[in-house]
């Protein structure tokens, strides 16, 4: 299943991130206004989400990027057993750097998400129930999400070495020949996310900007 790449104007993007920074300030300075979540996600807790939500999330997700969404596709249709249960799963976009000594984890800012759309509805279909990065989604993932009912988060660009605190445990669990595009499975401890797109259709982007 394809799906066309979704670009987005650049003064809309510029509307996007500034809009999505203003959010993030505000989960921040007034957490008793956030939902806290965990991961992996159940039905009930998906459907409880709304557009626009803040949210602080906890457990464990997977961090992967284009190339290994490439190789869990590959492995899906030659009948491969996955390296990790996609049944609930939440997944990151992201690239994380090299931890510098004392940390658990480098800077890990999130990856321009439209980058997996192609493989989205695929992982969807299969239980996945979380995606987190930046920007905007393609239509047929929009519909995807609704249709699985599953949730998009949105982590803010910009704050990478931020984000990075709220990881407690990080290991990485397939595909290490990938290098930095390795999967990693983390534990995190409230992170702030905002709810960009959920299961029942509603888009952040469009109700704000």
């Amino acid at each position: 299943m394809k799906t066309a790449k979704t670009r987005t104007p650049p003064n809309r993007r510029r509307a996007d991130v500034s809009v999505l920074k203003r959010t993030a300030q505000r989960c921040w300075a007034a957490p008793s206004e956030t939902v806290p979540v965990f991961a992996p996600l159940d039905e009930k807790t998906v459907k409880s989400l709304k557009a626009g939500d803040n949210v602080l999330l906890s457990g464990t997700i997977y961090v992967a990027r284009d190339a290994a969404h490439k190789r869990l596709i590959q492995y899906i249709k030659e009948g491969k057993a996955l390296p990790f249960n996609l049944r609930g799963a939440v997944i990151y976009y992201s690239g994380p750097t090299s931890a510098k000594p004392g940390r658990i984890i480098g800077s890990m800012a999130p990856t321009t998400s439209s980058r997996m759309d192609i493989y989205t509805p695929i992982l969807l279909a299969r239980g996945l129930k979380g995606m987190i990065g930046k920007g905007r989604r393609s239509p047929e993932v929009i519909s995807a999400i609704k249709r699985y009912k599953a949730i998009y988060f949105t982590a803010i660009g910009g704050a990478a070495d931020l984000l990075s605190k709220y990881v407690k445990k990080a290991k990485s669990i397939a595909f290490t020949d990938l290098g930095p595009e390795a999967i990693l499975e983390l534990s995190v401890e409230n992170m702030p996310l905002i709810v960009t797109n959920d299961s029942k259709g509603g888009n952040f982007y469009e109700r704000t900007i």
